[in-house]
């Protein structure tokens, strides 16, 4: 998995150091936890970490590493680190007669090996990661006192350990990074009662597979024919009687009924004792379309174009895991499409919503099972709506630059360009005599890197020297010196190698590097570069957020879908536009606030029908203002209105201290609305706040407020 600098990232790193660094300087031994979601890229941040600790050092320090997991995890987790690192299985050595943990007549085991590190005078760092997973068995106390670490760093999702000291990288950052998809659809579309019955796992395949292809075909509509969304069928542990019954049942339903079999490269199985069509399958235009697995190998798998997973009624767990779900939360290619299909992703089952229980909180907030739908008595309304471009600042690229370069790249024709028979690297690197590398580990000297790259050894060293060659191409413009954007760029060479070159970064990181860097390809590279550069400069004059009107008109959408935070509203109100309604279970002032509104409107018998808003981008209905900073941002309106006289009202319910700050806000609307009108439109409305078991509202520019409502008139329709 490619993990761009992205801005959480950083800051998880910069903690993570200060963390470790307070700890280490303290009398005995202590632990911490680092806590970031599934799909984050807890690796490799711990990875940066880690060369950082060794690297950026002011004292004499030195330090050994040992880093336990689960299952496979410490081979995927060694191929991404490259570092001097005691790499352990946690189940294999988690045993009380394991040969490496005890005495043996090799003397080499755990004991003997952590004694003479300690003797050299360097310090043990234990990384356990996956820690829920292996960090509560009963040996591993035992384990932890024979590694005798100066600090124990925890890593997990959904730590069970406590701690005082701990790491977090928050979710919603993540999601707004581009990383994981915004969230995960339960059921979408589909009738409860249809799930049961004779043929269900039929029934819920055939939704599945819908799904599959009309992603397919929202890719192709915005250009991205390249990405070929994956569903996963995930079949019973091995503990269920029935596993191989239920492969051998779902292996003849997908041949028989949909034509998606191994033999034409349509499906792959993933399988202990089963293995088919796997070369190459996290690739995103990769030709198999289902992969049938099991939840065991679901721990560390990496596959982001997987969006949809299937679950049968015959998988035994009525507990959704964030880790099983997390195959599918990532997003492609760690970038938002601001598209609501294609930002999330799904999960289709006939076990039935009564039966599910969502274990972690995060989940919970996570799922979206309920679906609210649109009467079909609407008609559209046409408003124009605003959405926010946001741009970062002019020294940072952001992921639209991977396309920019895509196209340039075939343009150009750089894939023809480029000489793959390379055998080793030359001086292109902006070298003002040596650049002094470390390596991660114990080397007492740094190494000495000059401008025969053939001298960079270690993939860490190569990879430095990669980044210094891309940072000389962004300084040659004189633009774009951050960190962030060499990564980008990185990121946009992978990704040119997987797609045109059909050269895997996990597999082949080093030769492309080496590639790119070599004497013929170089200047090809930058040409793109340049390009590219040219044209992204050309798209992001500024660096502040540009309000935009969105292109199509705005009416009330076709469904929303809601999480587990929602219950439905009874009895049935009479004038909402969206069936069933659905209210928060967060009981707070504000939607007291707005509880009281939704009743006033639905006892009007002017008001045709009302619609409940919320905050996403161009599903809601935004009209544009200006903070109090003078910059551009969009207010998500709380209420739309149809009058049975035609009119359309516009309103936000506000009270207290949210009313008294409402000004740039209630102006921007206002200003809206009139110009909205002098195009033709009948819209009408304001902030509304409650008072004496009344309506105020406030219509005017500029906007007024003081705790008797000067100026404010009762809401009259």
């Amino acid at each position: 998995m490619i993990v761009k600098n992205l801005k959480y990232k950083e800051k998880a790193v910069n903690q993570l150091l200060e963390k470790a660094n307070e700890l280490i300087a303290e009398n005995g031994s202590d632990n911490f936890i680092f806590k970031a979601p599934t799909g984050a890229g807890k690796t490799i941040i711990m990875a940066e970490f880690l060369l950082k600790f060794v690297t950026a050092r002011k004292d004499h320090r030195t330090f050994s590493f040992i880093w336990a997991a689960p299952r496979k995890l410490h081979i995927q987790s060694k191929e991404k680190l490259e570092n001097e690192i005691l790499f352990l299985n946690w189940e294999s050595i988690n045993k009380t007669d394991n040969v490496f943990v005890r005495e043996n007549e090799n003397d080499f085991n755990l004991t003997s090996i952590v004694n003479n590190t300690i003797e050299e005078g360097r310090e043990i760092v234990l990384v356990i990661d996956e820690s829920h997973h292996t960090a509560s068995a009963e040996n591993t106390k035992g384990l932890i006192e024979i590694m005798r670490p100066k600090i124990t760093i925890e890593v997990s999702a959904t730590p069970h350990m406590t701690s005082d000291n701990i790491v977090k990288v928050k979710f919603d950052d993540v999601v707004k990074e581009g990383m994981i998809k915004e969230s995960v659809s339960l059921n979408p579309d589909l009738k409860e009662e249809k799930l049961e019955g004779e043929g269900s796992d039929e029934f819920i395949l055939r939704e599945a597979l819908k799904k599959r292809s009309e992603l397919r075909k929202r890719f192709e509509k915005i250009g991205k024919e390249g990405i070929n969304p994956l569903l996963l069928i995930q079949l019973p542990d091995n503990s269920s009687l029935d596993f191989t019954n239920k492969k051998d049942e779902i292996e003849n339903l997908l041949a028989k009924k949909f034509d998606i079999t191994s033999d034409n490269g349509r499906m792959a199985v993933y399988l202990s004792e089963d293995k088919r069509n796997l070369e190459n399958i996290s690739q995103n235009d990769n030709e198999v379309e289902v992969l049938l697995f099991k939840q065991a190998i679901a721990l560390g798998w990496d596959c982001p174009r997987a969006y949809i997973l299937v679950l049968f009624r015959e998988w035994h767990s009525e507990i959704f895991s964030i880790q099983t779900v997390g195959r599918i939360m990532r997003m492609p290619e760690i970038m938002r499409y601001n598209i609501e299909e294609l930002d999330k992703g799904y999960v289709y089952t006939n076990i039935g919503n009564n039966k599910i229980k969502i274990e972690e909180e995060l989940a919970r907030d996570y799922f979206t099972i309920y679906t609210s739908r649109r009467t079909e008595s609407y008609t559209s309304i046409d408003l124009v709506s605003y959405h926010i471009v946001r741009q970062r600042e002019t020294t940072r690229l952001t992921p639209s630059f991977i396309t920019i370069f895509l196209k340039h790249a075939k343009k150009l024709g750089l894939a023809n360009n480029l000489d793959r028979k390379v055998a080793k690297v030359t001086d292109h690197i902006p070298i003002d005599g040596i650049i002094h590398l470390e390596k991660v580990g114990t080397v007492a000297e740094p190494v000495e890197v000059y401008k025969n790259l053939s001298l960079a050894k270690t993939a860490t060293e190569l990879e430095l020297a990669f980044k210094y060659f891309i940072q000389e191409a962004l300084h040659a413009g004189d633009i774009f010196p951050e960190q962030r954007s060499v990564g980008r760029v990185c990121t946009s060479i992978y990704h040119f190698f997987s797609e045109e070159m059909k050269m895997n970064y996990e597999e082949k990181q080093r030769e492309i590097m080496t590639i790119v860097m070599s004497d013929g390809n170089a200047q090809p590279i930058k040409d793109v570069i340049n390009e590219s550069l040219k044209e992204y400069k050309e798209k992001h004059p500024k660096g502040k957020n540009e309000v935009v009107e969105n292109d199509e008109p705005w009416n009330i959408p076709i469904k929303i879908d809601l999480n587990v935070n929602h219950t439905e509203r009874k009895p049935m109100l009479k004038r909402v536009i969206m069936i069933p309604f659905y209210e928060s279970t967060f009981q707070s002032k504000t939607w007291e606030t707005e509880k009281g509104f939704i009743e006033f409107l639905d006892n009007n018998k002017n008001v045709d029908w009302w619609f409940k808003s919320g905050e996403r981008d161009g599903t809601y209905f935004a009209v544009p203002y200006k903070d109090e900073e003078g910059e551009d941002q969009v207010f998500y309106v709380d209420f739309i209105v149809k009058f049975k006289n035609g009119r359309i009202g516009i309103f936000d319910t506000k009270s207290g201290w949210t009313a008294k700050d409402a000004g740039k806000k209630s102006d921007g609307l206002q200003m809206y609305i009139q110009k909205q009108n002098k195009k033709g439109k009948d819209l009408f409305g304001g902030i509304i706040h409650p008072k004496a078991g009344s309506f105020y509202t406030f219509t005017e520019i500029p906007y007024k407020y003081d705790k008797n409502l000067t100026d404010w008139k009762i809401l009259d329709f």
